[in-house]
């Protein structure tokens, strides 16, 4: 194990360096200018294998990450559109009949990508939106009764409409409990908006920059096996289970966090602690990531959610 005054290095010809982190988070900053602390989350998801959660207005920059976040793993990207009439073939793929083999064969839906960018998902139907649960959660999908696996890397960028729109579907809590964190973006400041105007003008006349590969899809999962790796003493794990015991017992929360979002956050917080340099969590991790990984998964609206998650945090004493 790592001395805690030490950090995490190596030469940067190695893509299991610490160098390949700084390329990433410098790779996504471009894509999503000023909003340092999304890429971290972002970040913390992907060596986390989680999902994403959107909850934002359109046009803030989600579908240019996806397509950067896509290139700098050396991945493919892929788009799904919800719309009410989106159908769950749509979403996996189906059977067509081939006229020259006289069988059926596959065709694979956008599902089959290393990043999906799945942009307002609550405008489908809760039918297509179940087609999701065993791509997110199992990393396959089936149809007609065959199993066909997904990428390794896979990984979900989801966005919603604010539920109160009109044409929005609720997402169930099944799902909810599926992405690891529940994140928003916000308006640029005015700086950083000149810096957008500027890059789009000098995408259409051809200088930009475009994003660039920064690690393969195989290391990228030998990260995330080091995020795995990450010492999560006894008693940190006692705190988050005091921490998920009172939140369940909270009167002003409907459903309670399962024993699934318990290791979501035990995995997320290790990959905060990775990104910090350091192969040990602390409690500081587990409260850092604590809003965006209970905000997806506790029904209430958002300020009374983030004011609970602060209560409980300061009720629940520390390790």
């Amino acid at each position: 194990m790592l001395n805690p005054t030490e950090s995490i290095s190596s030469e940067p010809s190695d893509p299991m360096s610490f160098e390949t982190i700084v390329r990433m988070r410098a790779a996504l900053n471009r894509a999503l200018k000023g909003k340092e602390e999304v890429v971290e989350a972002v970040l913390a998801a992907l060596l986390a294998g989680g999902h994403i959660l959107f909850d934002d207005l359109p046009g803030l920059g989600k579908t240019t990450l996806g397509k950067a976040l896509a290139a700098a793993v050396g991945g493919t990207f892929g788009r799904l559109q919800g719309t009410p009439d989106l159908l769950p073939s749509d979403v996996t793929g189906f059977n067509i009949f081939n006229r020259k083999t006289e069988d059926f064969e596959f065709r694979k839906g956008p599902v089959f990508a290393d990043v999906l960018l799945a942009d307002e998902i609550n405008r489908a139907t809760p039918r297509t939106q179940s087609a999701l649960f065993e791509a997110m959660g199992e990393r396959q999908v089936s149809v007609d009764g065959r199993t066909f696996p997904l990428a390794e890397t896979f990984f979900v960028i989801a966005t919603q409409n604010p539920v109160d729109h009109q044409g929005t579907f609720e997402l169930p809590e099944a799902q909810l409990d599926r992405f690891a964190l529940k994140l928003s973006i916000g308006y640029p400041d005015k700086s950083h908006e000149i810096e957008l105007l500027k890059d789009e003008a000098q995408r259409h006349s051809g200088t930009r920059v475009p994003f660039e590969p920064v690690i393969t899809p195989e290391e990228l999962q030998q990260w995330r096996a080091r995020v795995a790796e990450v010492l999560v003493e006894e008693k940190l794990q006692g705190y988050l289970i005091d921490l998920a015991s009172s939140l369940r017992e909270h009167t002003e929360i409907k459903n309670g966090l399962s024993p699934r979002a318990l290791i979501i956050w035990q995995r997320v917080a290790q990959a905060k602690a990775l990104l910090d340099q350091r192969d040990f969590i602390t409690p500081d991790d587990i409260q850092q990531v604590a809003r965006p990984v209970l905000r997806v998964r506790l029904a209430s609206g958002l300020e009374e959610v983030d004011s609970v998650i602060e209560q409980t945090i300061a009720s629940i004493p520390v390790p």
